[in-house]
């Protein structure tokens, strides 16, 4: 799922709106002009575990600020 973030991240057409750093956990709340929709990515810098949400149309910055929670949403889809 990293090698997969870091592809998506150095795209282009792919805009950081907003970054979080906190307890080892990194936030960052992306913009991807190509499906003109938002992803929030999540890496625990300890672990390099790693995933993202799509936003859909949820709130972006919800799901920026609640990203555990919004995974929990998205899996239940």
């Amino acid at each position: 799922m990293l090698d997969r973030m870091m592809t998506l991240t150095s795209q282009t057409d792919i805009r950081e709106l907003a970054h979080r750093c906190f307890g080892g956990i990194e936030v960052r709340l992306l913009w991807d002009a190509d499906a003109d929709g938002c992803i929030v990515t999540v890496v625990d810098l300890s672990t390099l575990e790693a995933f993202e949400i799509l936003v859909g149309d949820r709130s972006p910055m919800d799901v920026f600020h609640h990203p555990y929670a919004s995974l929990d949403e998205q899996r239940a889809a």
